[in-house]
């Protein structure tokens, strides 16, 4: 669990030393932005967005990170400590909620309620919330700007009613926009490193095709269209992968 000193070391590392950047939240959002640029994968991203979340909000006891999948349904990847992830699963399984009703709603995506012991638009998850000592919450969509259903929302909680008001709204808006637009440029380069790594793999697997139609072509004194087809018909009849099966040909070629 992150301990308070923990915090007070992430305020001094969001936050940008030079005093005529502007205010100390502007100076704190510059920073988060720098922060997200060296981050390289999605979970990077998520964990430097939660813990500058619990350091320029005030009010946020606890941070999470709800993600949403189409085929496995919501999860939460990251949270400042397990109490937010209890909360989050908890109206994953009601399918009620401000973290799952903010993937959904439209506009800016912000749902916010300032006492869950009396919340008429989430009777049992606020019942429940409060009930664990959490009084107050607030979740944005990601992306804010997009029309739902997104991504997934950041999550802020409090422990006191009304803990988090209207200036931590703009906070959590403004944390929300950073976090999507990392996110977005993350999965970006993870899409193309990913198809830059099939790429190559199916160039080096033509490659090796090539090489075991050679062998083929060489040992039997046959045509190319002839050999393809042979080790078409031969990957078929061993239920073997056509790429799996010339590699081995290429590779164990004096033993065959």
């Amino acid at each position: 669990m992150t301990t308070e000193q923990d915090w007070a070391e992430d305020r001094r590392r969001f936050a940008v030393p030079h005093e005529d950047v502007g205010g100390p939240l502007a100076r704190e959002f510059v920073g988060l932005a720098t922060a997200l640029l060296e981050a390289v994968t999605v979970g990077e991203v998520l964990e430097r967005v939660i813990r500058a979340a619990r350091a320029v909000v005030p009010g946020a006891d606890l941070v999470s990170v709800t993600l949403r999948d189409p085929q496995a349904g919501f999860h939460t990847p990251v949270e400042t400590e397990p109490l937010a992830t209890r909360l989050d699963e908890l109206q994953y399984r009601l399918d009620e909620g401000p973290c799952v009703a903010a993937t959904r709603r439209e506009g800016m995506g912000l749902v916010h309620e300032v006492d869950l012991a009396d919340a008429p638009q989430f009777p049992r998850f606020g019942r429940a919330a409060a009930d664990l000592g959490v009084r107050a919450v607030l979740a944005v969509g990601l992306f804010p700007e997009r029309d739902a259903p997104r991504m997934g929302a950041l999550n802020l909680y409090s422990r006191e009613v009304g803990g988090l008001g209207e200036a931590e709204r703009d906070v959590a808006l403004v944390l929300a926009a950073h976090a999507s637009t990392a996110l977005a440029a993350t999965r970006a380069c993870a899409a193309a490193d990913l198809e830059a790594a099939q790429l190559r793999r199916a160039l080096q697997s033509r490659d090796v095709i090539g090489q075991a139609k050679g062998i083929l072509m060489e040992r039997r004194g046959i045509s190319a269209e002839e050999a393809f087809d042979i080790l078409r018909r031969t990957s078929q009849q061993l239920n073997v992968k056509l790429g799996q099966l010339a590699e081995t040909l290429a590779s164990r070629r004096s033993e065959l």
